[in-house]
């Protein structure tokens, strides 16, 4: 489940008796100039230290129990999906609860530690006004490529390849390109002229099933990948105005990678 969908959930949930929920904001950018070493793996070990610490010295020894419990989960989850390490962790996680929540996000966070009676969600709503649900457009002559994100996660994606019998967009497993590939030459050379020729009417119907996809899904923001020209036809028949273009290629590109470009801001 998305950050997104969680959200709401999460602000429903508190600890009947004391404190059992841990939340956890770890940044772990490589960008980041405090992170050229690896730094987070400190900040992580000495972040979990002094909650234990605090507990310790509070004297309550089911609570302690129970911290240490998550704590070990934790560096287990973190340390072992280190190679999925993006720019950012965030946990929340709770024994009471049977809450386990983890996520690798693409845009960064301050690291921050809390044990308290509910999930500390302030900087999550500062995160989801940053980087609002959005929808990533990269059109690519005759395939366009979506993907839906909020937070910085990919929700979904879809591929969609243009017909040229239908003269029609159609939902595609990426198949259909395929085939196209390994028609004759001629017939590659001639289905290219035909869509160069009508490109701005083919994109203009893609761009109808975008708009409805940004109401159905309720984006807040439409941002655009692709070479110059195309990302320049793409907004041009778009009728919400896209946030942000990134004129680069990117069609065949692994979905957190895109992400990534699309938020460097």
């Amino acid at each position: 489940m998305t950050l997104t969908n969680e959200l709401q959930s999460l602000k429903k949930i508190e600890c009947p008796d004391g404190k059992c929920v841990l939340s956890i904001y770890l940044n772990t950018d490589p960008a980041d100039q405090d992170q050229q070493k690896g730094e987070w793996k400190i900040r992580l070990k000495n972040g979990l230290k002094r909650i234990e610490e605090y507990i310790e010295a509070s004297g309550e020894k089911e609570e302690l129990k129970e911290y240490k419990k998550l704590r070990k989960q934790v560096e287990e989850e973190i340390h072992g999906n280190r190679p999925k390490m993006a720019k950012s962790v965030v946990i929340f996680a709770s024994d009471h609860e049977d809450l386990w929540k983890a996520h690798y996000l693409q845009v960064p966070v301050d690291t921050n530690f809390y044990w308290e009676a509910s999930p500390q969600l302030e900087e999550l709503d500062q995160l989801e006004s940053h980087y609002p649900r959005a929808g990533v457009i990269l059109p690519n002559n005759d395939e366009v490529r979506i993907i839906d994100t909020s937070f910085g996660e990919v929700n979904d994606e879809w591929h969609y390849n243009f017909d040229s019998g239908k003269e029609e967009w159609n939902l595609s497993d990426g198949v259909a390109s395929a085939d196209r590939t390994a028609s004759s030459a001629s017939h590659v050379d001639k289905f290219q002229q035909r869509f160069e020729e009508n490109k701005y009417r083919f994109y203009k119907d893609m761009a109808q099933k975008v708009e409805n996809m940004r109401k159905k899904n309720e984006w807040k923001e439409l941002h655009i990948v692709g070479e110059a020209e195309m990302a320049r036809t793409f907004r041009d028949v778009l009728q919400t105005d896209p946030k942000g273009i990134v004129q680069k290629n990117m069609n065949k590109d692994e979905p957190t990678k895109i992400l990534s470009e699309v938020f460097e801001r």
